[in-house]
Parts: C-alpha cells; sequence; structure tokens
C-alpha cells in the first residue's frame, strides 16, 4: 500500500535527517562569517584585521666549559706575584785618604855640649856691656866668644843638629849656622872660604864643619881665631853657659 506523502516525508527526514541539520548549521556558520567579515571591512578598510603577535625567542646560551683545575695549582688572585729585586748599583770603593805623614816631634835642645876647638878665650861675650874692637877702632858688644885657633885647625859641631844656612858675612867672613832643636842655633864664623857642609845637612856632635880661616875682617887684627856664637830664640846667649869646663 501506498504511504501518504507525509509519511514519506518522516521517513525520509528520519533516516536522511541527521546530516541535512549538520549541513544546514555548517552552511548558516559559512554565510555568518562572510557577512561578518564583509562588515568588517566596510567600516574599517584601513583598519588592519589583526596585529600579528611578534613571538621573540631567547637563545639559550651554550654552556661554556670551564677547564678542569689542577688539584694543587693555585688561583692567580692569591698567587703571589713576585717582584724582580733590581740589582744593586755597584759602588766604587772609596779610595783611603791618604794617612797624613806624622810631623815629626819638636826636636829639644841638646844637654851636652863639646867645644869646636881648642883654645884660649881672646875675647868674652858680652852684650851688656860695650868692649872695644882694634880691628874697627870702636866700642861695640860682642855676641859671641873668640877662640884662639891656628889657621887650618878642623872646627867641629857643638853638639847634634841640622846645618840651616851656608853663608858669606861681609864682616863676619864664611858662617855656618847649626839648628839643635828647642830654638837653640850656634854659629860658626871666620872658617875657611871652602865649608865642608851644606844647608839641609844633619851633622852630629864633633862632626867636622870646615877649618878656621881669615875672612872675618871685621876681627882680623885678632890673631888667628873661631868666632862661635850661640842663640836661644833668636836672642843671643853666653856659649860659656853650654860650653863644658
Amino acid at each position: 500500500m501506498k504511504k501518504p506523502f507525509h509519511q514519506r516525508v518522516g521517513d525520509f527526514l528520519e533516516g536522511k535527517g541527521f546530516y541535512i541539520v549538520l549541513f544546514l548549521c555548517v552552511a548558516a556558520i559559512g554565510i555568518s562569517g562572510y557577512y561578518l567579515f564583509d562588515s568588517l571591512t566596510r567600516d574599517g578598510p584601513d583598519a588592519p584585521v589583526a596585529a600579528t603577535a611578534e613571538i621573540t625567542v631567547t637563545p639559550t646560551p651554550a654552556p661554556v666549559r670551564t677547564p678542569a683545575r689542577p688539584e694543587h695549582s693555585v688561583p692567580a688572585a692569591v698567587r703571589p706575584s713576585v717582584v724582580p729585586t733590581p740589582a744593586a748599583e755597584s759602588t766604587p770603593e772609596p779610595t783611603p785618604a791618604a794617612a797624613p805623614t806624622p810631623e815629626p816631634a819638636p826636636q829639644t835642645a841638646p844637654t851636652s855640649f863639646t867645644w869646636p876647638v881648642r883654645g884660649e878665650l881672646v875675647a868674652a861675650f858680652s852684650v851688656d856691656e860695650l868692649m872695644y874692637n882694634p880691628t874697627m877702632d870702636d866700642w861695640r858688644t860682642h855676641d859671641g866668644v873668640d877662640i884662639a885657633a891656628a889657621l887650618g885647625s878642623q872646627v867641629c859641631a857643638a853638639a847634634d843638629g841640622t846645618v840651616s844656612a851656608v853663608s858669606q858675612d861681609p864682616l863676619m867672613g864664611t858662617v855656618v849656622t847649626v839648628s839643635h832643636g828647642g830654638g837653640l842655633t850656634s854659629t860658626y864664623a871666620n872658617l875657611a872660604a871652602e865649608a865642608m857642609v851644606e844647608a839641609g845637612d844633619h851633622v852630629n856632635a864633633g862632626q867636622v864643619l870646615g877649618t878656621v880661616g881669615d875672612t872675618a875682617i871685621a876681627e882680623s887684627a885678632l890673631a888667628s881665631h873661631l868666632h862661635f856664637a850661640m842663640a836661644l830664640d833668636g836672642a843671643a846667649v853666653d856659649p860659656g853657659e853650654y860650653l863644658p869646663e
């Protein structure tokens, strides 16, 4: 028996209805989306539809590989720094100053004397009273003693000392002066022209200085003799105070 139309429609919908409804839903969603996109395009043509989110990806750093430290190594931070010691500059050795030459000790005056010649006194020492000089025919002082001696007799040093001068005096002829130290000197005058010593010579008591001559014109009227005088610090002294008896 042929079913009525409404029953056939009902059967059809019952068998195919689910797919029809699903199709209609999808079509409705598509149409709705189209109209929505179209309305947005007309309302704001310049407005961007959507901003694309920019995702920044930070690269993960590669692990740094630390070299293995030796078990007994000392970190550089705590390792003592060795400061090189500068080489010491060589300082030249100071030249030692030359030792000063010690000055010789002052020579003291001798305590013993000897006669320069042996003979009699023909004129005494006199500085406080005037004496008559027959050669000069006047009165004057006499700063020494005149000892009689033959011409050419040896004249010797009265004591140790150093010859300080050998000179030619216009009145007393050839003269030798000996320094004995302590400011004491002895003088030998009326010697022969050629003395036997020179200035600077060291002489001992009794050493020959020269010979008796006739060069002292101030005493030429007297017999042959030696004029012998002594002085202490430049002042005439009596030789009789030093010569032995």
